[in-house]
């Protein structure tokens, strides 16, 4: 007689389920641990940034005083957007297969997570067309790039990076981030080892107790939104490294996220009941945004091969 078939013991037995479910969507940014939010009033901030200086002269004794012209400013205007998603999940299943893993609270945690993920990759490569951030790369200040780059882009080295330090003056000289892909990290301590450190490489710790290495006393993050398929002339296969700062509240220095005063962070509304099934609907939103305050505050080095 034949024994019995794993298919037919299935029938008699449940394989045994662990509890939670093991990320295998991740994206590398822990930049977003540091970033600063500012809850504003209204769907929008405006503010104000030195366009043309008023300007003086040199007089000496009765000289007639012509420095007249008056300071000119260019107001910008970052308004916030809408990141929504619903979590709808059949009455039955709630009931009857919420054992191990909460299916609510399951489909809701997957919803919270790729709410924070989109904002992420909209904080660096949004284009500001229809309801899309206007991105880092997007609003990148003609004048703050590193010139020293070839044509076609070139590897990574100290100098490119010094470079590119020198050109956040918002903090007179204080900068608060480096980022890079984690691919141009890499290089980074490729460079590191080959020089034996010389002192320029660090170990910083985080709010969050992880370590993170830095250029100079400025935390260097690895971050996979930044795109590494660009052209710089014909080289192909290019990345962008920005540096910057952070602003304090003052709302004047380098960046700071947005959310709304009044529903500020990942909100979550339990809609209610479907109308034409059995399904509850939960709606995970967040009213999101991005300033750059000071130009001065951000810099890049477009083109960097490895």
């Amino acid at each position: 007689m034949a024994s019995i078939t794993l298919t037919e013991s299935a029938k008699l037995a449940q394989d045994d389920l662990v509890a939670g479910i093991i990320e295998n969507i991740v994206t590398t940014d822990r930049f977003f641990e540091v970033l600063p939010f500012d809850a504003i009033e209204g769907n929008a901030l405006a503010y104000n940034r030195e366009n043309v200086l008023g300007d003086v002269q040199m007089a000496g004794i009765n000289t007639t005083i012509t420095a007249k012209a008056a300071a000119t400013f260019t107001q910008i205007t970052d308004g916030l957007t809408t990141i929504v998603g619903d979590a709808e999940v059949n009455g039955l299943i709630a009931a009857t297969r919420s054992n191990v893993n909460d299916q609510v609270r399951v489909q809701i945690g997957s919803k919270a997570k790729s709410t924070g993920r989109q904002y992420q990759t909209q904080l660096i490569t949004g284009d500001g067309t229809g309801n899309n951030m206007d991105g880092l790369l997007n609003r990148l200040p003609a004048g703050q790039i590193v010139t020293s780059l070839g044509a076609n882009g070139d590897a990574l080295s100290f100098a490119i990076l010094d470079e590119l330090l020198d050109l956040v003056k918002d903090k007179d000289g204080e900068v608060d981030y480096i980022m890079m892909p984690l691919r141009t990290i890499r290089a980074f301590k490729a460079l590191a080892r080959a020089s034996g450190g010389a002192g320029l490489v660090e170990t910083i710790t985080m709010p969050s107790g992880k370590s993170m290495i830095a250029y100079n006393g400025v935390t260097i993050f690895g971050n996979d939104n930044l795109p590494i398929n660009q052209t710089k002339g014909t080289g192909t296969g290019c990345t962008t490294i920005l540096a910057g700062t952070l602003d304090d509240g003052s709302r004047t220095h380098g960046i700071a996220g947005l959310t709304a005063a009044n529903a500020s962070g990942i909100q979550v509304v339990d809609v209610g009941e479907s109308e034409d099934s059995d399904n509850r609907i939960w709606r995970i939103k967040w009213y999101a945004g991005l300033a750059l305050f000071s130009q001065l505050g951000i810099a890049y080095a477009d083109g960097i091969t490895n």
